[in-house]
């Protein structure tokens, strides 16, 4: 029997707010266990929440940026239920009015071509806090630093089809809210992270099988992974003729698999009901049309612009285009003179290397976007080798000067006077007369070798493109 995988994600979006959404406390990530909080956010009798104005302003820019209606008269709800972490028992965040409704986002992946995901509702929430469990202890400890964090949860249409396109539509997610300043995406410090809702149908049929939703996966990789477990697991257990049990899964780093967090038998009843302490959130049709004309280019028009205007391929723009961060940094490159191939060659290979490798952004790498150009300028006037520039380059990332001062002080600079290349050429073939003579008769791959000794008797400072010149016009007569 063949099975249509139906999945819909719900995406958990933190703002970038400097305060809480219902209080002054600051959101500052990695404080000291309970220092960031404060009677609003520990929920404490008699302690009025007063909304932070940016994040229905945010709410309204990403919306306006996932093709969404906004509400101007949206309204907060509460949302009851226990948790340890949660010290009020419920949670404010919105039912039938939400402040983004009815959207789209257009992914497209190799397996189904271009996909438009409808997007249900974007709305306004506070996070919950973090239980901390001690190794080799049986209690659990509450830090509520994160308690009151403004989120938007971004909630799909069940209209992605496999675990590729969840991963693209996270990660064009992650695109745009970077791209805009909502966010920052840190999805190590879980600033987005995504709940997945996947079920099962026979190919044909119209009504949706029974969905599990798999909590809290804070990365593409595990968003991918985890979908295309929890597909494999659901048709395995409808083929062995068990049914599929409606529960809430967590996904296990280390074993790769799913497993049964609670049950969810029936739909949870959250008993909803209007926040008596929040006013209506009101936005005037004005201020949104000023977002709306002000909104940031988003990616994909930054990554038709890059292959229009700089002449990049597909991929160098996708990849250029998919984090704000990076995408400034190449355009600030370019503003100091650098080619855009090159320039987009040494950011997605060796930056993205030192990053990847590192741990850091961009920024704590800081590298000078002007030294990078700089370093491309001497590759094109000939005056480093690519070999050379490597070097440069790990030394620019430890002591921050200019790729010029490190030529100078290293002796790095590039041979390429014709008359001095001509000598050393002149003696590598006297010393090496038996492989000139067999080049001579048609052992044409001994060039590799002759280039190899001069670039030894160099100390690889000679200009690789003058000694293949004048190695073949003297090897060739």
């Amino acid at each position: 029997m063949q099975f249509e995988p139906v999945i819909g994600l719900e995406i958990h979006v933190q703002l970038a707010t400097a305060s809480k959404i219902f209080c002054s406390c600051s959101t500052e990530f990695g404080k000291p266990p309970n220092s960031n909080t404060c009677p609003v956010c520990l929920g404490l009798p008699g302690a009025l929440p007063v909304l932070n104005r940016r994040v229905p302003e945010f709410a309204a820019q990403l919306g306006l940026a996932l093709n969404c209606e906004i509400r101007l008269d949206s309204q907060f709800a509460r949302k009851n239920y226990f948790y340890p972490d949660l010290p009020k028992a419920y949670q404010v965040s919105q039912f039938d009015r939400p402040i983004c409704e009815n959207g789209w986002l257009e992914i497209e992946t190799e397996s189904r071509g271009k996909s438009r995901i409808g997007i249900t509702r974007i709305h306004m929430e506070e996070d919950a806090g973090k239980l901390v469990h001690a190794e080799g202890s049986d209690e659990s400890l509450v830090d509520l630093n994160r308690a009151g964090v403004p989120l938007l949860e971004i909630v799909s249409e069940p209209d992605v089809r496999s675990a590729e396109e969840a991963k693209a539509y996270m990660e064009k997610i992650h695109a745009i809210v970077t791209a805009i300043g909502v966010s920052d995406g840190d999805m190590e410090k879980g600033h987005l992270r995504c709940d997945a809702n996947v079920s099962l149908r026979p190919h044909g049929q119209k009504e949706f099988g029974t969905r599990t939703e798999t909590k809290n996966l804070n990365s593409f990789r595990f968003v991918q992974q985890a979908v295309v477990y929890e597909i494999e697991r659901q048709r395995e257990e409808i083929l062995d003729g068990k049914t599929i049990v409606q529960e809430t899964r967590l996904w296990d780093t280390d074993r790769k698999i799913t497993f049964s967090m609670r049950s969810k038998e029936e739909a949870d009843e959250y008993r909803y009901f209007p926040d008596p302490d929040l006013p209506i959130v009101e936005l005037s049709a004005e201020l949104v049309e000023t977002f709306r004309k002000n909104l940031p280019e988003l990616p994909e028009a930054k990554q038709q612009r890059f292959m229009a205007e700089l002449g990049l391929n597909n991929y160098d723009a996708k990849v250029l285009s998919a984090g704000r961060e990076m995408s400034e940094y190449f355009e600030k490159v370019l503003t100091h003179g650098a080619a855009p191939k090159l320039a987009c060659n040494w950011i997605i290979g060796d930056l993205t290397r030192v990053m990847n490798e590192s741990g850091k952004s961009l920024s704590e790498i800081g590298l000078l976007p002007e030294h990078l150009a700089d370093l491309t300028k001497l590759i094109e006037k000939g005056e480093i080798s690519s070999k050379i520039a490597k070097t440069i380059f790990e030394e620019m990332l430890v002591s921050a000067k200019t790729p010029a001062l490190i030529v100078e002080e290293k002796g790095l600079k590039q041979v390429s006077d014709e008359a001095e290349l001509g000598r050393i050429v002149d003696e590598l073939l006297v010393a090496n007369q038996q492989q000139v003579e067999q080049y001579r008769t048609g052992k044409t791959q001994l060039l590799g070798f002759f280039v190899g000794q001069m670039m030894k008797q160099t100390r690889g400072k000679g200009n690789p493109a003058v000694i293949n010149r004048l190695l073949k016009e003297k090897l060739d007569v």
